[in-house]
């Protein structure tokens, strides 16, 4: 198909369909019939704290997403706290960051490549299933693709000082959200080297970076020094971890390979290749000295993916155009559609409530059924007291034995619990007691004592009353033996 203009030698922007095309990718199936799993539950009840408790909180415990959290606090401050309000600042930073590929695409490889790569950006399987999610990796893709966007405007010799602040503001934006969001900057570094960026550009990328690392080095300093025991669940790297980024290398290669550059040195493959790979390799240089290699610290490296199957589709269609002129420009609508139906099962399932490890909402209709006025509730690990944070409601009446200080008392996510004595004694004291936990499947070994503890009273003492099941979580109704 032939692009309308709208004056000679002027062509209609190609980003406006990718970006609505993301869109509509994330309103659909939105609320994934209204669960929310682990991560989002501590989105939902952290925005829901007062900003003194949050500020709170953040001397304690999860400063790295500071400021994700007190944006959200002031949406659900403004739209309250539902599926909706969760999950649409990732759908619209999603749509943003497929408008900036499309954009970047359509200026460094033609029309093909800039449709093309918008398009396949919303179909990955990693976006669409951040697009949907209430935590702030989409967001920081969003960021990433306006700062590349704006990087690639000024070596094309546009804007000045300006554009310059405006690339170092998303960068600073980024960091503050994730701040390893900062290896885009050697990235970038490896773009300006290979379109031969002159001293003055360097210099000028330079000032910008480092104001931008001068704004998020106090949350780096923090974080890393005071709250590194966040991270300390994350395991050790290992061969089978980079299989995944070795195939997405693989494929962004492909598109290096057939992308031409052009005359100024700037191409896609000059800024979609070291996009995808040094974001990438060097999560994985960090995971080496401390173990961090989870692919959504990295999620924007996918710009770059789809900016190089963006130019893989162009090298297609101008293959194709000699000899299948007409053909040719079916080309990419084809290979986009066989990909949408391909796509199409793990497109339902990301949208379903199983996509997720769990569903804190789920049980709580089985917690309304099994428990009993001024009935005793405990929580194996601490961490599943989630679920109470998310619906206060369904617990109401219940007694929290365990719990010494409460989230808002104590400055943390899920309270601080008694000693594991206390908390024996606090059991075995009990006529019944409903216990919230994972299902087998969705469970991890139990490390802390307190965990511990709380299972062997249980094990030894009570016996099973009742026990429901549903989506990654469990309630289990004990009765006291003897």
């Amino acid at each position: 198909m032939t692009s309308r203009t709208t004056a000679p030698g002027r062509t209609l922007p190609v980003w406006p369909l990718p970006m609505l095309w993301t869109l509509a990718l994330g309103l659909w199936g939105l609320s994934r019939q209204d669960s929310v799993w682990r991560d989002e539950a501590a989105t939902w009840q952290v925005a829901q704290r007062s900003t003194d408790d949050l500020a709170d909180l953040l001397a304690h415990i999860d400063a790295v997403h500071g400021c994700y959290y007190l944006l959200m606090h002031t949406l659900f401050g403004w739209f309250g706290a539902n599926t909706t309000t969760l999950r649409l600042p990732s759908v619209l930073a999603m749509a943003v960051a497929a408008a900036c590929v499309a954009a970047i695409g359509g200026r460094l490889g033609g029309k093909w490549a800039g449709l093309g790569g918008g398009m396949v950006f919303g179909l990955l399987p990693a976006v669409q299933f951040y697009l949907q999610e209430g935590r702030p990796y989409a967001l920081v893709a969003a960021g990433a693709g306006v700062a590349t966007l704006l990087l690639v405007t000024l070596l094309q010799g546009h804007g000045g000082a300006g554009r310059w602040a405006a690339y170092a503001g998303a960068v600073l934006v980024c960091a503050l959200l994730n701040w390893l969001s900062l290896l885009i900057l050697p990235a970038h570094l490896v773009t300006l080297a290979r379109s031969g960026a002159g001293r003055g550009v360097l210099l000028r990328w330079a000032a910008a970076s480092a104001a931008a690392l001068a704004g998020a080095l106090p949350l780096i300093v923090f974080t890393t020094r005071d709250q590194a025991g966040q991270v300390s669940w994350i395991p050790p790297l290992t061969w089978h971890m980079l299989i995944g980024p070795a195939i997405l290398l693989a494929i962004g290669g492909l598109g290096a390979l057939v992308d031409r550059p052009g005359q100024d040195g700037l191409s896609v493959a000059s800024v979609g290749l070291p996009l995808l790979a040094i974001p990438q390799a060097g999560l994985a240089g960090l995971s080496l000295i401390e173990p961090l290699f989870l692919d959504r610290y990295v999620l924007f490296s996918l710009l770059g993916l789809a900016l190089l199957i963006g130019a893989g589709l162009q090298a297609a269609v101008r293959a194709a155009a000699p000899r299948f002129p007409a053909a040719s420009t079916w080309l990419v609508p084809v290979l986009l559609g066989a990909a949408v139906l391909a796509l199409l099962p793990q497109s339902l399932a990301k949208r379903s409530p199983e996509s997720r490890v769990d569903d804190v909402l789920a049980m709580t209709a089985d917690i309304r059924r099994l428990k009993e006025p001024g009935g005793a509730v405990v929580f194996v690990p601490s961490a599943r007291r989630d679920a109470k944070l998310v619906s206060p409601d369904a617990f109401s009446g219940l007694r929290d034995i365990a719990l010494e200080r409460g989230p808002l008392e104590s400055g943390t996510l899920n309270g601080v619990e008694a000693e594991p004595a206390r908390i024996q004694d606090a059991m075995l004291a009990e006529r019944r007691i409903l216990m919230v936990t994972d299902t087998p499947d969705a469970s991890l070994p139990l490390t802390a004592r307190r965990d511990t503890v709380k299972s062997a009273v249980l094990k030894r003492h009570f016996t099973v009353v009742a026990d429901a099941q549903v989506r990654g979580r469990r309630v289990t109704l004990y009765e006291r033996t003897g």
